[in-house]
């Protein structure tokens, strides 16, 4: 019995996919009805929505200041890859809220950070990265898609670098 109590007692909760009603993995028409229903995120509809350079990638932003100035949240970003939401920016007003009662909120529920320094405390699971960054912004991250774009882009690099060694050795 003590040994159940203990375990409950230090047991951390899994990290969120997402804030509110929106979750990473969500369709771009997901996530634009669950913005509709909730006013904190100052959504003004498809004009906040834009494609990114490159393919298969949308942007929603949104912007509280004259839409929500009540909300804690003050600029927020809502990033597609292929359809399904990947990346979840919010940055807080720090007019409302500080730095340090957001990261011990966040520590209390889900335990130590994984990485700590100055700029950014990291958490990870299997799934989801979740970023409290300097000064007050925090960021939900599918795992999966974000490290499948990294080796992409790790891909794309390293051939980029071969077609300047081949340009370099033709001089």
């Amino acid at each position: 019995m003590f040994f159940f109590s203990v375990f409950t007692v230090c047991a951390q909760e899994a990290l969120p996919a997402g804030y509110r009603g929106i979750q990473l993995g969500m369709s771009v028409e997901q996530v634009k009805d669950a913005l509709k229903k909730d006013h904190n995120f100052g959504y003004r509809g498809d004009r906040d929505v834009s494609l990114l350079p490159g393919e298969n990638r949308t942007l929603i932003e949104t912007d509280t200041s004259r839409t929500a100035p009540y909300s804690f949240l003050e600029r927020c970003w809502f990033q597609f890859y292929e359809g399904k939401l990947y990346t979840i920016t919010l940055t807080l007003r720090r007019s409302k809220i500080d730095h340090y009662s957001v990261f011990s909120s966040l520590t209390e529920k889900y335990g130590n950070p994984g990485t700590l320094n100055p700029e950014k405390s990291e958490w990870k699971d299997d799934s989801v990265i979740m970023a409290l960054e300097r000064p007050l912004t925090l960021k939900y991250t599918d795992r999966g898609i974000f490290e499948e774009l990294q080796s992409k882009a790790l891909v794309e690099k390293s051939a980029e670098e071969m077609a300047r060694d081949n340009f370099l050795e033709g001089l």
